[in-house]
């Protein structure tokens, strides 16, 4: 087996929900030694969100869990010269530093790309903003659920029919898939090294990647075409590609491509008269009757429960979902074979693999989240700092 692609890499995770630290996570999976910074004393905010009953582990916020595994924590404090001047000194020997801080707030730090870059010729700066780095909302902040979610036109677009009131995104929805759009940056940026020597300036935004998820209907719409929501499930374009509730209230979505041979499977499988109703004996009947069928097949699939609808379903070979409950994805047994799901290198737990693999390369076992300051010493040591140095860093509460 390979040595980890990564491996050697020095990268600083100066960043803060989400994106930013979750592609340090993914460098970190394969073999990437990163250091995150956070304020001394109660640390990265993140490490309290969602922080109610509810959604900790042991007092642990399992949000924190997955996007801060791997890293080792250094408690420095960026509002104190000394803190910046620590940084900078770390900066300077290493091959990736990422921040998500709104512009405004790096310049106040000291940590823009005019303060980092010129100290590393062979640095990665990586930049994540909420709306892209030039025009008039270059230093606003933004969440998934603003510039990804909703500003791309997901939020509306989504709905059950013009009726429904826009939904709201999951924590961490448009986060973790940015992420992967400044991966793809710095991965790039280190191939260029490879070839010229130098680093440089890359970046990515919430308000791209929101855009590209939804590129498809932002294409539509640039095209001059006109758009419109989804239809709620009655009103569906086709009773092939909707989603049905089964008679245990689970939903099903089907998938089925269109075609004469595969409705005739479909129709089989579901019974309740479809394959001898005259109205849908053709796509081009079917077609002028998809109120009907969707009716008819909404009341079919309430006579048996999920699991059985499932079974059959798989043995036709029909292309189909399921809504996945919380428990599915606990007990997604195909998660955990196909390596999407993994355990923690102590096996206390499991956790989310970085969505990709590399042939001949083993993604290191994930450790667990540190805690504030957990590694202070130990980075500092790692960059040379003297124990004199480091202990008057201590004593001063530059360094927690």
């Amino acid at each position: 087996m390979e040595a980890p692609i990564f491996d050697g890499l020095l990268v600083i995770d100066c960043a803060s929900y989400i994106a930013g630290p979750a592609a340090a996570t993914v460098m970190s999976d394969f073999g990437a030694s990163v250091v995150k910074i956070e304020p001394p004393g109660a640390g990265d905010p993140y490490r309290v969100r969602a922080g109610r009953p509810a959604l900790t582990v042991a007092g642990r916020n399992p949000n924190w869990l997955m996007d801060a595994r791997n890293k080792r924590s250094l408690a420095l404090d960026l509002s104190n010269p000394a803190g910046q001047a620590v940084l900078h000194r770390l900066a300077a020997q290493a091959d990736v530093f990422i921040t998500n801080y709104p512009p405004p707030v790096r310049r106040r730090l000291r940590v823009a790309w005019e303060d980092i870059g010129p100290l590393n010729p062979r640095l990665i700066y990586a930049s994540f903003t909420g709306y892209g780095e030039t025009g008039p909302e270059a230093d606003k902040p933004g969440f998934d659920v603003t510039a990804w979610w909703a500003r791309s036109g997901l939020m509306h677009l989504v709905r059950a029919g013009e009726a429904s009131m826009p939904a709201r995104s999951l924590s961490g929805m448009g986060d973790h898939p940015s992420a992967m759009g400044l991966f793809g940056a710095i991965a790039t940026a280190l191939y260029r090294r490879e070839r010229t020597g130098k680093g440089g300036l890359v970046g990515s935004s919430l308000l791209a990647n929101g855009f590209w998820a939804n590129a498809n209907q932002v294409q539509t719409v640039l095209c001059g075409e006109p758009l419109s929501i989804q239809p709620p499930p009655e009103a569906a374009l086709h009773a092939m590609r909707n989603h049905y509730c089964c008679r245990d209230g689970r939903w099903i979505i089907l998938a089925v491509v269109p075609s004469e041979a595969r409705w005739r499977v479909l129709a089989d499988v579901l019974g309740g008269g479809l394959s001898d109703d005259p109205r849908f004996a053709t796509e081009q009947a079917r077609a002028a009757n998809m109120g009907a069928l969707n009716a008819a097949m909404a009341e079919i699939f309430l006579v048996r429960d999920f699991a059985d609808w499932r079974a059959r379903l798989d043995a036709a070979g029909l292309v189909f979902g399921i809504v996945a409950a919380p428990d599915d994805i606990r007990d997604d047994a195909q998660a955990r074979a196909a390596g999407v799901v993994v355990p923690f290198a102590d096996g206390s737990m499991e956790t989310v693999s970085s969505p990709f693999w590399l042939e001949g390369q083993q993604k290191l076992p994930p450790r667990h989240a540190p805690e504030v300051g957990e590694h202070s010493a130990e980075v500092l040591r790692d960059a040379g700092f003297a124990e004199d140095e480091i202990a008057a860093l201590r004593q001063s509460g530059v360094v927690g």
